[in-house]
C-alpha cells in the first residue's frame, strides 16, 4: 500500500541522479520534469568520485542511482552516502532495470522500476522514501532515548 506525502504547490526539488549510460538517465530527466507542480533541480554524477564532487555544491533531497552502474559500484556509493554526514539523511532511491536482479539492502528507503517510470509514480516514490526515512530517524532516536530506561528494568528484574 502506498501513502502519498501531501505537499504544497510549487515545491521545488534537488535531485542527484547517479548512473552510466546517458540514454537511460536522459529518459530519468525526462520523467523527473514531467512531475506537476514542482519545480525540478538535478545534477548528475558517474561514479562515486563525481557523487562527492557534486555534493560539494548541491544539497539534493533526495539521490536516484541507477542500478547498471555495477553491484560494486552501487555497494560503494550506497556504504559512502550513508556515512557521508551530509549525505546520512537523504533518502536513496535505486532505479532498477527489473524485479530479478539482486539489490542491496542496507539504508536504501525504495527501489522502482524504470520500464514503468512516470513522473507521479516517481514523484510519489521520492515522497514516501523521504517518509520512510523520516520514521526511521524517529525509531532511532526513540530507541536511543529509551535504552537506558530498558537496561535499568531488565537488570531490576535480575536482581529478583
Amino acid at each position: 500500500m502506498e501513502t502519498e506525502v501531501k505537499l504544497p504547490a510549487s515545491e521545488k526539488l534537488n535531485v542527484l541522479v547517479v548512473g552510466n549510460n546517458p540514454i537511460e538517465l536522459g529518459r530519468v530527466f525526462d520523467t523527473l520534469h514531467k512531475i506537476r507542480d514542482t519545480r525540478i533541480i538535478t545534477e548528475i554524477a558517474f561514479d562515486l568520485k563525481s557523487i562527492v564532487e557534486r555534493l560539494i555544491r548541491f544539497s539534493p533531497h533526495y539521490i536516484l542511482i541507477d542500478d547498471n552502474i555495477g553491484k560494486l559500484e552501487l555497494q560503494n556509493a550506497v556504504k559512502t552516502l550513508l556515512n557521508v554526514r551530509k549525505t546520512k539523511n537523504i533518502p536513496i532511491t535505486i532505479l532498477k532495470s527489473s524485479n530479478y536482479h539482486e539489490a542491496i539492502n542496507t539504508g536504501v528507503m525504495n527501489y522502482v522500476l524504470k520500464e514503468n517510470l512516470t513522473g507521479d509514480s516517481l514523484h510519489t516514490a521520492l515522497k514516501n522514501s523521504l517518509k520512510f526515512k523520516k520514521t526511521q530517524r524517529y525509531l532511532l532516536n526513540a530507541y536511543n532515548k529509551r535504552k537506558g530506561q530498558l537496561k535499568r528494568l531488565l537488570l531490576k528484574e535480575e536482581r529478583f
